[in-house]
């Protein structure tokens, strides 16, 4: 018998939670909220999601990426998959090292003003984040993919299977 796979699901939008909810668990999904990164880390504690989906801009600009970044550096949720929910535009990448394509982007006169790099290998899938915080820094994060808002059931739902399967 295969067991329910539970979803936790943060974002400070309640419309947002409430139509990706209804979506995800007419899947036959287990879903989990929170509404923002301390809830979301205590859910997760509690609830032991098989998969966390996380909005970039909550109660700070860069606190999706903050609750990202602990559950992939956090023992209990290494093995989790984390995939980012967000408008922000997504760079495409015909390069696996998704890595290597923000950092070169980043060189170019448009790419140094950036402060947020979605980017995306369209083969491999691979994914990640290149940020710099408000200190200056640069961070890059390897997520298990993005889900675009506004949401489209049929990409969440095959971007869900893929990552499960």
């Amino acid at each position: 018998m295969e067991t329910v796979k539970k979803i936790l699901l943060v974002d400070d939008d309640v419309d947002v939670l409430a139509v990706v909810e209804t979506i995800l668990e007419n899947e036959g999904y287990k879903v989990i909220t929170a509404l923002n990164k301390t809830e979301g880390i205590e859910k997760a504690k509690s609830d032991k999601p098989n998969l966390a989906i996380i909005d970039v801009m909550m109660t700070t600009q860069f606190e999706g990426f903050e609750l990202a970044e602990s559950f992939i550096n956090d023992n209990d949720f290494k093995n989790m998959p984390v995939m980012i929910q967000t408008s922000i535009e997504i760079f495409e990448s015909n390069d696996d090292d998704v890595m290597k394509f923000a950092r070169s982007y980043r060189e170019n006169s448009v790419g140094k003003e950036m402060d947020v790099l979605l980017v995306q290998d369209y083969k491999s899938k691979k994914a990640g984040i290149d940020y710099r915080d408000n200190q200056g820094k640069i961070h890059w994060l390897s997520v298990d993919g993005f889900i675009r808002k506004p949401v489209n059931a049929n990409i969440l739902i095959s971007s869900i299977q893929r990552v499960f399967n």
